[in-house]
């Protein structure tokens, strides 16, 4: 009698670590500053629109306030907003706000701690281009960091050679553009859209890495940003800072699919959770975005 109370118990929690959509075992997040969803329909980004073309996107989803970096890749990982993680600044590097939580990796819980501690094999990376990514991830729970230095070409390069060599679990790659040029240059300008041809490249080599690594089939790729901008800045409130662009593509999305489910940055990594059948932390605001997923 024992044994099977023992047998079932295990037998549950096996199922509840299962993922929840068949054949998933990779996600990689794209993660694109400064890269406001106005730019979409006129940018040519072919690789981003095959993306949304045999996928599900929303050119609606919203960051948090204020639209500012830290704040917003804090939300975006750790499923929550400011209120929770505490991250209220552009450059935060501690919170402004003390955490509501703090796991033992010592943050707010994120991704990257869900995942280890409820798969502590699997890898995961995070390679990024902005160097105030480093103090708003959990380093401890990631198996592999990788500093860019404000070089998106040596993330993307990095990032390449990681998929194909580790075929990690959960890949997050940061990139610093568009957002260099918006500040430098603008949005809405020439140089900006010339700059999303760049970044699309780059999309581009990573959906090819998958590719050649094997794993296309049983991969998940989600492309999203932490704000928009207008004129040569953001933070503030109106639709273009605001408004970001949220593609998801991969096995079990609707294709061609544009989502009505009401999406705000947090519920990224609540999708990511869901998707890999993991228990979110009750702390956590984010839901999953259900409308993407084939019944």
């Amino acid at each position: 009698m024992k044994r099977s109370i023992i047998t079932l118990v295990v037998l549950c929690l096996t199922l509840h670590l299962s993922a929840q959509v068949k054949k998933v075992k990779h996600i990689v997040l794209i993660g694109c500053d400064g890269f406001g969803a106005y730019a979409v329909p006129d940018a040519k980004m072919p690789n981003l629109k095959k993306l949304m073309e045999t996928g599900s996107w929303s050119l609606k989803a919203r960051c948090v306030l204020p639209s500012s970096s830290a704040v917003n890749w804090a939300t975006m990982l750790m499923g929550s907003g400011p209120t929770e993680h505490g991250y209220t600044e552009w450059n935060s590097k501690v919170p402004e706000i003390p955490s509501a939580v703090i796991t033992k990796y010592g943050l707010y819980p994120s991704i990257f701690s869900v995942i280890r501690d409820q798969k502590p094999n699997a890898i995961t990376a995070a390679i990024y281009s902005w160097p105030g990514i480093g103090p708003l991830i959990e380093q401890k729970a990631i198996t592999i960091v990788v500093p860019g230095n404000d070089n998106d070409d040596f993330c993307v390069d990095t990032t390449v050679s990681i998929i194909k060599r580790e075929k990690p679990l959960f890949t997050f790659i940061h990139l610093d553009q568009p957002d260099g040029v918006g500040h430098a240059i603008g949005h809405r300008t020439p140089a900006y859209y010339d700059t999303l041809q760049n970044v699309d490249t780059r999309i581009g080599k990573i959906v090819q890495a998958v590719k050649d690594a094997g794993i296309a089939d049983e991969t998940i790729i989600i492309v999203t940003a932490d704000h928009g901008g207008i004129n040569k800045g953001h933070g503030g409130k109106s639709l273009d800072e605001v408004q970001i662009p949220w593609v998801i593509n991969g096995p079990g999305i609707k294709k061609d699919h544009e989502i009505n489910d009401f999406i705000i940055t947090y519920d990224t990594a609540a999708t990511i959770a869901w998707i890999f059948g993991l228990k979110m932390p009750q702390s956590w605001r984010g839901k999953a975005v259900d409308d993407c997923f084939i019944n």
